[in-house]
């Protein structure tokens, strides 16, 4: 098989593949006549019980793809809301200020993909969720952040609680 006729099938299969349902999609909300849609995925923390985060995001339809000329890449714009849907246990989480990805998919045939990256703030006590798309080059800033407290009675450590100095270049803001 010719090598552009190779690349024409796999980008084909490809583009099938993104318009098949996705595991984790509970929702998907039509937002034009050429079929663009807004799909909401439930995204599991796989380290922290208790906790659920849902992701919104565009999806460009077969229409779009044809008049825009662009086949094989989707907006990286997202949505997130995480929140605590029973008792919150926590695992073996990264404790750094890079924080530690729990959700990945593709946005292109092959260079932007779309995020979600949990942070601990040992500050406030709190988890943060940030939803970003990451590019080769040309990285954007849009994203959605979600927090969700650890305070409580429902909140426990599986390897105890890590300490909760502020981490180093943190501004810690106190009230009056």
């Amino acid at each position: 098989m010719h090598p552009i006729a190779r690349f024409a099938v796999v980008a084909i299969a490809a583009i099938a593949l993104a318009a098949c349902g996705r595991g984790g999609e509970i929702g998907n909300v039509g937002v034009d006549w050429t079929g663009n849609d807004i799909s909401i995925e439930a995204v599991a923390d796989p380290d922290v019980d208790g906790v659920v985060c849902h992701l919104a995001f565009f999806n460009r339809s077969f229409i779009d793809r044809v008049s825009q000329g662009n086949w094989f890449e989707d907006p990286a714009y997202s949505a997130l809301d995480c929140t605590a849907i029973g008792p919150i246990t926590i695992g073996d989480i990264r404790t750094g200020a890079g924080g530690q990805e729990i959700f990945q998919q593709g946005r292109s045939l092959i260079w932007k993909t779309l995020r979600v990256t949990r942070i601990y703030d040992a500050s406030n006590n709190a988890l943060i969720y940030l939803a970003h798309a990451r590019q080769i080059q040309q990285g954007s800033g849009k994203m959605s952040l979600s927090v969700v407290p650890l305070d409580g009675p429902d909140v426990t450590w599986k390897h105890g609680a890590p300490d909760a100095r502020p981490m180093q270049g943190s501004v810690m803001v106190t009230g009056e």
